[in-house]
């Protein structure tokens, strides 16, 4: 049974202009005070700065495991100021103890009084690379399946520090968001695999229409624009 603590959450109270185009941005976020409400949107007080590409219903919670963190400085060093606390990559959720193997799409969570459901994993854009000074860091985070995952809120309530996060339900356990990530950046052309993912239900629709427009065409989609901010 996957269970882990929540001691605090983040959220960003601010937009503040990010890279050369001054693009608004919340992926800067801070300790948000608690207790915590959680609604159908988000974390109450976070905010987006693309509503088109971040946030609403499907991707109301960012979850990165800290986990990573280690991992991201033995292979790079440099990043050990980018890394010193969370969060690093723009999370409401930090925790240690489960990564993308851990969770899967459709698990359901309890936290507190809400309930999360895992919507999809995340896909890394530009706004990493200007984080963390790199130009590579999103496609590094996208070829790791360290990105992360979001959760859609099927309760809204208010959480705790030092409420847990417990998984109550599981209708897809062989579809851990690993998997999902191999299947979109690795396994690309996996035909069989790619329909069997638009297939499921609890995964969040603009994920399953990837699957089905890479089986229609018979090839990956470009995704310098994304990574890149091209």
């Amino acid at each position: 049974m996957v269970s882990v603590s929540i001691e605090t959450m983040f959220a960003a109270h601010s937009l503040f202009p990010l890279g050369p185009r001054a693009a608004p941005s919340g992926i800067g976020k801070s300790v948000a005070p608690p207790p915590w409400r959680i609604t159908r949107t988000g974390l109450d007080g976070d905010r987006q700065g693309d509503l088109v590409n971040h946030g609403g219903e499907e991707k109301a919670l960012h979850h990165y495991p800290r986990d990573h963190y280690a991992r991201w400085f033995g292979e790079e060093p440099a990043l050990a100021a980018a890394l010193a606390e969370a969060p690093a990559f723009g999370e409401n959720i930090s925790t240690f103890g489960i990564t993308e193997q851990d969770v899967c799409v459709g698990d359901v969570f309890a936290l507190g009084a809400a309930r999360l459901q895992v919507s999809q994993g995340r896909q890394p854009c530009w706004k990493l690379n200007e984080r963390f000074q790199r130009k590579d860091m999103a496609r590094r985070v996208q070829d790791s399946g360290r990105t992360g995952w979001y959760y859609r809120v099927l309760g809204e309530g208010a959480v705790q520090p030092g409420d847990r996060l417990e998984l109550i339900e599981r209708p897809l356990p062989d579809w851990p968001v690993l998997r999902l990530n191999e299947l979109l950046y690795r396994r690309m052309l996996d035909f069989d695999a790619l329909e069997q993912m638009t297939q499921l239900p609890q995964l969040a629709a603009p994920w399953r229409e990837l699957a089905s427009r890479r089986l229609l065409r018979r090839k990956v989609e470009d995704w310098s624009s994304r990574l890149e901010g091209a």
